[in-house]
C-alpha cells in the first residue's frame, strides 16, 4: 500500500509531524538517513516521498546525510516519484550562496555578501565590504549557528586567528553587511503547499540562535526556543500579517518546485526589508501556535495526505 515516507536526519525534530500522522491515520514510514545504501538498479516503493533533510545535520554528526539524501531524491526522482522538497530544495537548504542568487533572481533584497574561501581571503572581503558593521556566516550551516558580529576588520583578524574560529562545513565563509533591527528582532515567513500560512516574530535580542524548534541542543549551546522572557515570548505569531514580500517568495517557491520552507527577513531603521534565509527543512514553535491558535505540523501532515491521494486514489 502506498504511504508517506520522510526523509530526515533528526528523529527529534520529526515526532511532532509523526504525531499528526497518527491523529490522521495516516499510513508512513520514516527513513532515517545518516548513512546507508542507495540500489540504483532496483526501484523506489509505492509512495510520496518528503525530505527534511538539514544543512545542520554534520552538528548532530551526520556529516554526509544530505548527501546521502541527494542521491536518494535522484534515485527517487528518475523512477517518477512524488517527492516533496526534492533536489532543488536541498539544493537551497545547504548554500546559502545558492540562496542568495534565487532571492535576486526572484527580485528580493537581499544584505550586501561576499563569499570567501581561506581566512585570507576572508579579511580581503571585509575590507572590500567596507560596512561599519557586519557578520560572518557558513555558507553550509542552520539556525544561526557559526554566525559572529564584527565592528571592525581588526576584530575579525583576531577571531580568525583565534581558537574558537569555526571552519564552515563546506569552505565558504560569508563576509555579510549586518541589518540592524532598530527593535531587535526577525521576520520568518512560513509556507505549505507552497502557500503562506503565517508569519513569526522572533526576537533576536538574546542572539542569533533563531531555530523555532521546541529544544535546539547543539553541544553546550542551547537556542531558548519556546522558553518566555519576563517580557515577551522569543516567538510570537503575527495578526493578519499581510506584505507584499509574500507573493514574492511564492513566485520563488514555485519556480524551484519548493512546497515547505520557512523564509526569514529583517527590516532596518528605514523599514526597508532584507532577506537572508531560506529553510526547507522548517520547524514551528507549539508555544507560539497554541497562543495564535494555528498549527504548522497538523497543515503539513494534511498537505501530504492530499498529496498522496492526489497520486493514489484520483490515478
Amino acid at each position: 500500500m502506498a504511504k508517506i515516507y520522510v526523509l530526515h536526519e533528526n528523529q527529534e525534530w520529526t515526532d511532532h509531524l509523526v504525531k499528526r500522522f497518527e491523529e490522521l491515520g495516516l499510513s508512513y514510514e520514516l527513513w532515517f538517513l545518516d548513512e546507508g545504501t542507495v540500489d540504483l538498479t532496483s526501484e523506489p516503493p509505492e509512495g510520496i516521498f518528503f525530505s527534511r533533510m538539514s544543512a545542520s545535520s554534520h552538528t548532530r554528526e551526520h556529516t554526509y546525510a544530505p548527501e546521502l539524501t541527494s542521491a536518494v531524491l535522484a534515485w527517487l526522482e528518475r523512477h517518477g516519484r512524488r517527492v516533496i522538497n526534492g533536489s532543488s530544495a536541498l539544493r537551497l537548504e545547504v548554500s546559502k550562496v545558492n540562496q542568495y542568487m534565487e532571492l535576486e533572481k526572484y527580485g528580493i533584497r537581499t544584505p550586501k555578501t561576499i563569499a570567501a574561501v581561506g581566512k585570507k581571503q576572508m579579511i580581503k572581503a571585509a575590507e572590500k565590504l567596507g560596512a561599519s558593521a557586519f557578520i560572518t556566516k557558513h555558507n553550509r550551516a542552520g539556525k544561526g549557528l557559526g554566525v559572529q558580529l564584527f565592528h571592525s576588520v581588526d576584530a575579525l583578524k583576531e577571531y580568525v586567528e583565534s581558537d574558537v574560529f569555526e571552519e564552515p562545513r563546506d569552505g565558504v565563509t560569508l563576509v555579510q553587511e549586518y541589518i540592524e533591527s532598530p527593535e531587535h528582532y526577525i521576520t520568518r515567513c512560513e509556507f505549505i503547499g507552497g502557500k503562506f500560512v503565517y508569519a513569526v516574530r522572533v526576537d533576536t535580542s538574546g542572539g542569533f540562535e533563531l531555530c523555532p524548534a521546541d529544544a535546539c541542543q547543539i553541544g553546550g549551546l542551547f537556542c531558548p526556543a519556546g522558553e518566555e522572557t519576563e517580557q515577551k515570548p522569543k516567538f510570537q505569531i503575527i495578526d493578519d500579517f499581510n506584505e507584499p514580500i509574500i507573493q514574492k517568495y511564492e513566485e520563488l517557491l514555485r519556480g524551484n518546485g519548493i512546497k515547505v520552507a520557512g523564509i526569514e527577513f529583517i527590516r532596518n531603521a528605514d523599514g526597508e526589508i532584507f532577506t537572508y534565509d531560506i529553510n526547507t527543512n522548517t520547524n514551528y514553535n507549539s508555544d507560539a501556535e497554541a497562543a495564535a491558535g494555528k498549527y504548522g505540523m497538523l497543515e503539513l501532515a494534511k498537505f501530504l495526505r492530499a498529496e498522496l491521494e492526489n497520486v493514489y486514489v484520483q490515478n
